[in-house]
């Protein structure tokens, strides 16, 4: 220990583990002792700025929701408040039945509220609109416990709702299966309609007439992007920050905790009054495996799914026809390997006038075999989407693969009764928290506030020891 000042480990440097260790620093100034410690050689986890064609573009996530206030409000204690940005279009598709089709006004996580604008879109066939309006008149579904979101939606609303217009925008954040995702755990404004409402279409009306009608853009990002945040937030927070250094063992001590890091040959001990677990599940599991069996073994049942991410820079006279919206999702259904595509530099105009630049996003839940493509076939995948679907003409002037193994968390049946485990669990252990987006949502904004959580806690078992 360093003279009477306590001493906290964050293990995992992702933004959450970032974030915990700023809030740390803000709860207890100099009165503690912060150290980051990351296996990887960068922070950052999954917010990561690298070039495409001489543009800075994010690798993973490249927004925040705008309309939760931990992001927004985080950037701007770091300093990066100027920074954000909007973006410059909120028009969107879905590639359905063939075609490019408007995202439909009026939806709730891809349930309808309005049959006009539904009709409209095309996305659902004629027989499949003419599903929708039995929900009105068929016996009540109440449901008393968790089920997955398609087998409500579809009892509700029929089959083609779920497949072209929910699926696609729960693979859009959670690269899951509508099938195995809790309706509780990722769409919870539908979950209280299910447990209350006989109608869905029309507890799906109350929530877009509730909405209010100023509430401004959904996302935003950074200008640099969202990947410039964590060094913001690693040098704000004033913590040792090490990288490259992986924790393989977590012990309680008498007065705290002793973490043993680094290769099996020359281990390193480090002595902690405290520690955050700011990790995946799967790292977290093994961590607490020795001290917090419960919490390991329900961390342990968390599923993840990979994905790639393929980014392509054009020239303006590529396509056709500008991009006029800012992107597209994909319903598994059409079969197509990419399930998303992001227009960056329509989303984002800052980025760049000169090109047009897009993300492919490839890969859900038991893809794993497409992912093992190389990379020069993901990008071939990426350019013939664009050449099918937009008429893009020729290659691009460059191109990038970012894969993320086992990187998005499943929210399945049970999540949040199983996040409730874990945190019970790890309650009874003085001096010990868990952060990360395994447990209360994916986007930064809520793992910015599992880790203020998370701080909290730490800096009350710290104040209940006189430190």
């Amino acid at each position: 220990m360093e003279g009477n000042r306590a001493h906290v480990v964050v293990i995992g440097g992702g933004i959450s583990g970032l974030a915990a260790a700023w809030y740390l620093r803000q709860g207890a100034g100099e009165r503690i002792r912060v150290t980051v410690l990351e296996g990887s050689p960068r922070i950052g986890g999954k917010l990561h700025v690298s070039e495409v064609a001489g543009v800075g573009v994010d690798a993973g996530a490249e927004a925040m929701l705008a309309r939760r206030p931990e992001g927004k409000e985080l950037a701007k204690a770091v300093g990066l408040g100027d920074d954000l940005v909007f973006p410059g279009t909120a028009s969107s598709a879905i590639y359905s039945r063939g075609a490019l089709r408007p995202m439909p006004k009026g939806q709730v996580m891809g349930v309808p509220a309005d049959l006009a604008e539904l009709a409209k879109s095309g996305i659902v066939s004629p027989g499949g609109l003419l599903r929708v309006p039995l929900d009105q008149i068929l016996p009540a579904t109440l449901v008393r416990t968790d089920v997955s979101v398609a087998a409500y939606i579809r009892a509700r609303m029929g089959g083609e709702i779920v497949d072209r217009l929910v699926e696609p925008l729960l693979g859009g954040v959670y690269a899951g299966r509508s099938d195995m995702l809790s309706l509780e755990a990722t769409m919870p404004r539908v979950a209280a309609l299910a447990r209350s409402e006989r109608s869905l279409l029309s507890g799906a009306r109350q929530l877009v007439e509730e909405a209010p009608k100023d509430a401004g853009p959904v996302f935003t990002t950074l200008r640099n992007g969202v990947g410039t945040l964590p060094e913001a937030v690693a040098k704000a927070s004033g913590a040792d920050v090490r990288t490259g250094v992986t924790v393989r063992e977590l012990h309680r001590t008498e007065r705290g905790w002793r973490l043993v890091a680094g290769p099996v040959p020359r281990p390193e001990t480090i002595e902690a009054d405290a520690v955050i677990v700011a990790t995946p599940g799967p790292a977290a599991s093994r961590l607490l495996k020795s001290e917090a069996p419960k919490a390991a073994s329900e961390l342990a049942r968390i599923e993840y799914a990979s994905m790639a991410v393929v980014t392509l820079a054009y020239p303006l006279d590529a396509f056709p026809e500008p991009p006029g919206h800012n992107g597209y999702l994909v319903p598994p259904v059409e079969g197509r390997p990419v399930k998303a595509v992001t227009f960056s530099s329509v989303k984002w105009p800052h980025l760049t006038e000169d090109l047009v630049v897009l993300r492919c996003s490839i890969g859900r839940i038991g893809e794993e075999q497409l992912l093992q493509r190389d990379d020069d076939e993901l990008v071939a995948l990426a350019i013939a989407e664009m050449g099918d679907v937009m008429g893009a003409r020729g290659l691009p002037v460059d191109s990038r693969v970012t894969r993320w193994g086992g990187g998005l968390p499943q929210y399945n049946v049970g999540h949040l009764d199983r996040v409730a485990r874990v945190r019970a669990a790890v309650a009874v252990q003085p001096g010990l928290a868990v952060c990360g987006a395994a447990y209360d949502g994916i986007g930064i904004p809520a793992c910015v506030s599992t880790a203020r959580t998370a701080a909290a806690r730490i800096l009350d078992h710290l104040a209940q020891r006189g430190e």
